[in-house]
């Protein structure tokens, strides 16, 4: 803890001082280390007031930024703290290549020099390649590795933490991989004609051809599964074991038609046979029909119950082990999903020209458009949130009202842990902030949606990345300030 006797004497040398924004700065990273959060924000205000009109201390400012110490302000009942993250040279940097890491903590991309292509981790630069594969860019689970394929020649071959592994004639498209527990790595090669995963090192058997971004570890890590294909058929492998053949089993095209169950006891995947679809649950193969919806083959949270949306003619329905929904004109396959319960199933779909959500049977208002992987249980299960479209605006609505409308909604909403708040990034203008209790808070160039968006880590605080101009800040908030 820092002696009051040292906050005291910075405080009584700070007026009329030639340095006066220094010890002002100094001031709030001593009460920000006594624990003095509100006291520490209002120097830092007093010091940025200073700064306004003195080009010299402005400087000063900024320079402390830049050294990653965190800078803190009030905004009405919230406390927002900034942490610079990187300067990002936007010249250079490769379109669609930010990637932000599952903790929203982390920021990593791909840049250009001269005809070279290097990676940036934090503001870290890495070694320069040939090129690197754009969409290989990943970090591990746990947030603390990174790993993408690069190219030299007329070789590819995966760096992970920045160390080079073997190299191959190629490096297939969704990989490289990391087991959920972090500690390994996966990855499809191919040599010659043949293809192959590679885990850890140890190149697996080999086969004809293996469906781009199928390869996954079960939620255990202790399994990893793919489809692959011999011949002119395909199967599904896990752990060296061949399943049954199929002519063909939805999974290309980048589409992942696999899934383990959470307790990495269940396997599901789509299957198609004699120009019909159907899923495949421990083995087991189900209903068929004209459809099955990429990307919607679910497990609950429990394990137990398996959901997906599927066609019949040009009518959509989801089906709950096995149990058909009711049929509309289209079903919105990125809004599945269980409440963390298990109990209650909702999704999106569309009659006519309009969208609702139905949750267990029960729809919900009508609107143009709801946004894609935006619906959302609280953590009770007993609330619900998503945002949607009317017109020109867009609005989060909760429980079953709507929100405040703004041109843009920016980021998912997300529930509080307690289930008692909902926060989301809006944009108006050309102006994004985060909107907690219907509250607005500070404005930057862009909230990153990238990743997670906004976290919470306790009912009264959460984080999130924001940029200003072309930096990415780590911004921390608290409010006390709660609605129940």
């Amino acid at each position: 803890m820092i002696d009051n006797r040292i906050v005291s004497r910075f405080k009584a040398q700070i007026h009329n001082h030639p340095q006066k924004v220094e010890l002002y700065l100094t001031l709030a990273k001593l009460q920000e280390l006594q624990g003095n959060s509100a006291e520490s924000a209002q120097t830092l205000k007093e010091a940025q007031r200073i700064a306004s009109n003195d080009e010299r201390v402005e400087h000063a400012l900024n320079h402390l930024k830049e050294m990653h110490t965190v800078y803190k302000e009030l905004i009405g009942d919230r406390t927002i703290a900034e942490k610079l993250i990187v300067r990002v040279n936007f010249s250079s940097l490769i379109q669609e290549s930010p990637k932000v890491s599952p903790d929203n903590k982390r920021v990593a991309y791909i840049a250009t020099l001269g005809n070279k292509q290097f990676v940036v981790v934090d503001g870290k630069e890495g070694k320069l390649y040939d090129g690197i594969g754009v969409d290989s860019l990943t970090f591990s689970p746990d947030s603390k590795r990174v790993a993408y394929v690069a190219h030299m020649d007329d070789k590819q071959f995966v760096v992970v933490d920045g160390e080079e592994k073997q190299h191959y004639d190629g490096i297939g498209v969704g990989t490289p991989i990391f087991s959920p527990n972090s500690k390994q790595v996966a990855y499809v090669a191919h040599m010659d004609d043949k293809r192959f995963v590679v885990v850890d090192g140890e190149e697996k058997q080999k086969y004809d051809g293996i469906n781009a971004g199928t390869l996954i570890f079960s939620p255990d890590s202790k399994q990893v599964a793919y489809l692959a294909k011999v011949g002119n058929e395909l199967l599904v492998v896990v752990d060296e074991k061949d399943g049954k053949q199929y002519h063909g089993i939805e999974g290309s095209n980048f589409m992942f038609g696999l899934i383990f169950s959470p307790d990495s006891r269940r396997m599901a995947y789509v299957a198609h046979m004699d120009d019909k679809q159907f899923v495949v649950v421990d083995g087991e193969g189900k209903q068929r029909y004209d459809g099955i919806g990429a990307d919607s083959l679910i497990f609950s949270p429990d394990s137990k119950q398996v959901a997906y949306a599927a066609s019949v003619g040009d009518k959509w329905l989801v089906v709950v082990d096995g149990k058909e929904g009711k049929k509309y004109d289209a079903i919105n396959v990125g809004t599945l999903i269980f409440s963390p319960d298990s109990k209650q199933v909702a999704y999106a779909a569309r009659i006519g020209d309009k969208w609702l959500v139905v949750v267990d049977g029960e729809e919900k208002q009508r609107y143009d458009g709801i946004g894609v992987d935006s619906l959302t249980f609280s953590p009770d299960s007993k609330r619900i949130a998503y945002w949607a479209e009317l017109g020109d605006n867009q609005f989060v609505v909760v429980d079953g009202e709507e929100k405040q409308k703004y041109d843009n909604i920016w980021t998912n909403p997300v529930f509080s842990p307690d289930s008692k708040r909902v926060a989301y990034a809006a944009r108006i203008g050309d102006r994004c902030f985060v909107v907690v209790d219907e509250k607005e808070g500070k404005q930057y160039n862009s909230i990153i949606n990238i990743g997670r968006g906004i976290v919470f880590n306790s009912p009264d605080s959460f984080y999130y990345l924001a940029q200003k101009d072309n930096s990415i800040y780590l911004v921390e908030e608290r409010s006390d300030g709660r609605q129940d």
